[in-house]
């Protein structure tokens, strides 16, 4: 490639980078050797995955921290994590990089839109009750921040209560709007809806474009869209999704190592005073800045973004190949346990994103969440299977009804005989006779 050489004007030649080079299914397993080889771990959902590859680029941005502390804080750190808000303005269609900021988790990022909502209430700007919006499925560490936050400063919290199994985006869009209509109720006013792109347990793709086109056209005033699951699972375009605020976390299925996340905040007068629950010396110099700097700690999570894409970019179609093919398969592998199983999936395959809900056989007894979490870890310590199990409870009127589904992941480190030990395990307990009520707490 021909460049302009900056002193003289003389034509160079400079070469370009060498392409990555496709992954091979050995350097694909060698990639992952640090899992645990006796489990089947079809759990990505919770916790994420991370590459030798960035583990390793971790650990060259934490020794240079502590090689020279100083040099790191003042060259380093800030100029990296700009380059971050960088590549995560560009992955997500974001106008500004000062829209971006980076964080720990999606949990942070929530108490940031929160704790803002809770200072328009103590500064009257808010009113004793006024309400916001929320799904009832939506993560449980969001709910209680929503406690936390609004219902202790006044404001009226209103959840969205959905079907499960669902059948159809219909269903939450006809009962999203029934919410918003009683949050209007007597002359209450919605000063935030809180949605989820894909709640977490039950696991199911929300409808967020047309939730936010909703709130825009019944007057809320603000809109947090919690995509914790969504960056690397689904595309994400928040100028095409249209809310006030979006967060996603980095380690859930962008394979960087826990935690890192962003929270996007669309410029606006009203959202220019967030700040980071974490006081530091930043400050007062906007929200990106202070949640670049909240005290000394490990960073070195938040730096590694660069290195993920290199790797996503050895797989056919870079990260978009890699979510068509998990989502592919996860459906796949769900249909193919509904079947050995004699039940259903918990949502339709385009309201799966590259996790999916299957009904789990009504004989095995699950009748309350402790019986879930019971059979969760009867199935690590017995079968050696990781993976969450879900209690719905019953509609009145249901008899022998499923109260049970076993939420599945697929990454690209999953293989068939993951699913095929699952499927086996379920089945030896049916044929036993098995039911949660044997086992003890």
């Amino acid at each position: 490639m021909a460049a302009l050489h900056p002193c003289n004007g003389t034509v160079t030649t400079q070469n370009p980078e060498p392409e990555p080079q496709p992954i091979t299914p050995s350097e694909l397993r060698s990639e992952f050797s640090h899992h645990d080889p006796t489990i089947a771990r079809i759990n990505n959902g919770s916790f994420g995955c991370c590459p030798a590859t960035i583990i390793a680029a971790q650990q060259r941005q934490q020794l240079l921290f502590l090689r020279q502390p100083d040099d790191f804080y003042f060259n380093t750190l800030k100029p990296s994590i700009l380059q971050t808000r960088r590549l995560i303005q560009t992955l997500i269609n974001a106008d500004q990089v000062d829209e971006v900021s980076i964080v720990d988790n999606a949990t942070t990022a929530a108490a940031v839109v929160l704790q803002h909502s809770t200072w328009s209430f103590f500064s009257s700007v808010f009113q004793a009750g006024d309400a916001v919006v929320m799904l009832h499925y939506a993560y449980g560490a969001v709910k209680k921040s929503v406690q936390a936050y609004i219902s202790r400063a006044g404001g009226h919290v209103i959840e969205v209560h959905l079907p499960f199994p669902i059948k159809s985006s219909s269903e939450i869009i006809y009962e999203f709007e029934k919410a918003l209509q009683r949050g209007k109720a007597n002359g209450r006013k919605i000063r935030l809806a809180v949605i989820d792109h894909i709640t977490s347990m039950p696991s199911v793709l929300i409808p967020v474009k047309e939730l936010v086109r909703m709130c825009r056209d019944e007057g809320v005033d603000r809109i947090f869209i919690d995509g914790a699951h969504a960056i690397g699972n689904v595309e994400i375009d928040v100028k095409d999704i249209g809310a006030d605020l979006y967060t996603s976390n980095l380690h859930k299925w962008l394979f960087c190592p826990p935690s890192a996340a962003f929270l996007y905040c669309k410029i606006s007068n009203e959202l220019l005073d967030l700040h980071h629950p974490v006081v530091s010396h930043e400050y007062g110099n906007g929200l990106a800045m202070e949640s670049a700097w909240t005290g000394t700690r490990d960073y070195s999570a938040q730096l590694v973004l660069p290195e993920v894409l290199e790797f996503v970019s050895r797989f056919e179609g870079g990260i978009e190949g890699i979510m068509r093919r998990n989502h592919k398969a996860v459906v796949e592998m769900a249909q193919m346990l509904a079947e050995a199983w004699g039940t259903e999936l918990g949502a339709p395959p385009e309201m799966c994103s590259s996790m999916a809900m299957v009904g789990m056989p009504a004989c095995l007894g699950i009748k309350s969440d402790s019986d879930a979490l019971k059979l969760r870890k009867h199935l690590r310590e017995r079968f050696k299977v990781e993976v969450p199990i879900y209690y719905r409870m019953p509609v009145e009127g249901e008899v022998d009804s499923m109260t049970g589904y076993a939420r599945i992941s697929h990454q690209v480190y999953n293989v068939v005989e993951d699913y095929y030990r699952f499927r086996d395990a379920v089945n030896k307990l049916v044929k036993e006779g098995f039911t949660c009520a044997v086992l003890s707490d």
